[in-house]
């Protein structure tokens, strides 16, 4: 992320070094960024918004970000750190049949907690993958990050010999990501854990179906 330091002019990436106060103002701007994001949306959430619920004037929140976007670019770098968090010790350790289908029981748990609302870097990419390729660009990097830790449980698998050799745990990764995101979409429009639930049991299954030692 690129944007200007509102005190030198000159741009830089990321944050520069902050003092522990800095630092905390900063996160409490992107965690109720994040929130309201997550509830509203977007274009739905102003900056006036933000700062109320973080509780900061307006120099302050300019002094971290020079603009909304820059603000966003943030909120989806937490979001990918609450999304990959809350789903662990699972997606550590994707590395059998039995943990794949013991973490899709914490994504519905999961999804269950939040009233079945979704994902929030489904929801992001929703909005914003066809209106800022700085958010698109996060986005990709964000679910590739969750796609590899499949990825890195199926490869143990195939190494030990539990996935066929002819299977590409990639491809997998990516079929299995794409129905939790599928499944969560519809999850969120029908109010029902159900069509996550069948949409990552018939990934699975397929999963299933490349193993040397188990029935799918």
């Amino acid at each position: 992320m690129t944007y200007i330091d509102e005190m030198t002019r000159t741009p830089r990436s990321g944050p520069r070094s902050l003092t522990a106060r800095g630092a905390a103002t900063r996160a409490r701007i992107v965690d109720a960024a994040a929130d309201l994001i997550y509830a509203h949306g977007v274009d739905r959430t102003s900056l006036d918004e933000v700062m109320a619920r973080s509780g900061v004037s307006k120099s302050q929140l300019y002094h971290y970000f020079k603009d909304k976007d820059a603000l966003v670019l943030d909120v989806i770098a937490v979001q990918t750190d609450r999304v990959i968090g809350a789903q662990q010790p699972h997606l550590g350790a994707l590395d059998s049949l039995d943990a794949l289908r013991a973490w899709r029981q914490a994504i519905l748990d999961l999804n269950q907690t939040v009233d079945v609302g979704g994902c929030p870097l489904g929801s992001l990419a929703n909005e914003m993958a066809n209106n800022s390729e700085d958010a698109r660009a996060r986005l990709a990097s964000s679910f590739a990050r969750w796609a590899d830790a499949i990825e890195q449980g199926l490869a143990t698998m195939q190494a030990r010999g539990d996935l066929a050799a002819s299977a590409d745990p990639h491809t997998l990764a990516t079929g299995l990501l794409s129905a939790v995101q599928g499944g969560l979409l519809l999850a969120k429009t029908e109010q029902s854990n159900r069509p996550l639930e069948i949409a990552i049991d018939m990934a699975l299954a397929h999963i299933a179906s490349h193993s040397t030692n188990a029935a799918p």
